[in-house]
């Protein structure tokens, strides 16, 4: 995997340098829980903010270009979860599609896609706090200085709206492909490390029961991307391998300012 991050950081770099002062360059990363889609667009941030650091360094005060926007935070919280008609079922599909604020998503890409101007203030996306598991308003600050961004989620390649009106306005789409299998063994230690699953066995029926059937639906109606990335079983591409939380599906507070 290493590889292929390194082709895909040096060519998105490449692409930025053509991209005019007032527009951001915006990429989507995708794919089915466990894919490893949190780890590979965290990184790729991380990286472009060193090669403008080491490429620029007089022009570079600190101040970061890229950025990483995960879509955990566009989570419908508990109390919308239980405005719905079948409360119950909501809260166990917590995850699925239907289960996202995706026009609250889609209005914040369309305000990014705006021209930067000397009057352009800065953005704000929600994060997620998993202690209190809810998502947190304005939680995520993209200034304007902020024109590579990176997003993540599973459903940035979904052919359903609202998530494929947002998906044409971004860059580029890439997919994280991964073996089920291999996705599924990942769940399972996420949920039992997390908390959310007493032992492996509720692990495993969190996965075949909700995880996977969105990751099916994911597969099942993915737009054309524009590139697939092979996620494998690396050990060195774990999470916490990578600075990027501890086995779960997030960014720590401290990773996280190191992106926006």
């Amino acid at each position: 995997m290493e590889d292929q991050v390194d082709r895909l950081v040096k060519r998105t770099w490449e692409k930025f340098q053509d991209v005019p002062l007032s527009k951001r360059y915006m990429v989507a990363v995708s794919g089915i829980p466990g894919s490893g889609k949190t780890t590979l667009a965290a990184v790729v941030a991380n990286r472009l903010n060193e090669l403008y650091a080491k490429q620029s360094p007089g022009t570079h005060t600190g101040s970061p270009l890229a950025a990483f926007i995960p879509m955990d935070g566009y989570h419908l919280s508990r109390q919308q979860l239980d405005a719905m008609p079948d409360p119950v079922s909501a809260h166990v599909r917590r995850g699925a599609a239907y289960t996202f604020d995706g026009d609250s998503f889609l209005t914040l890409v369309k305000k990014l896609r705006e021209p930067i101007c000397p009057e352009s203030s800065t953005l704000y996306a929600p994060s997620f706090d998993h202690a209190l598991k809810d998502p947190v308003a304005d939680d995520i600050a993209i200034a304007p200085c902020v024109r590579l961004l990176i997003f993540e989620g599973n459903y940035l390649s979904l052919n359903k709206s609202p998530w494929k009106d947002a998906a044409v306005l971004m860059d580029e789409l890439w997919f994280v492909e991964v073996n089920f299998y291999v996705a599924r063994n990942r769940l399972i230690y996420r949920h039992v490390k997390a908390g959310i699953a007493r032992d492996e066995e509720e692990a495993g029926r969190r996965a075949d029961e909700n995880d996977l059937i969105n990751g099916r639906e994911i597969l099942e109606n993915r737009l054309e991307v524009h590139e697939v990335v092979h996620s494998n079983d690396d050990e060195a591409w774990a999470p916490e391998r990578q600075g990027v939380g501890g086995g779960k599906d997030e960014i720590s507070e401290k990773g996280l300012a190191r992106y926006v």
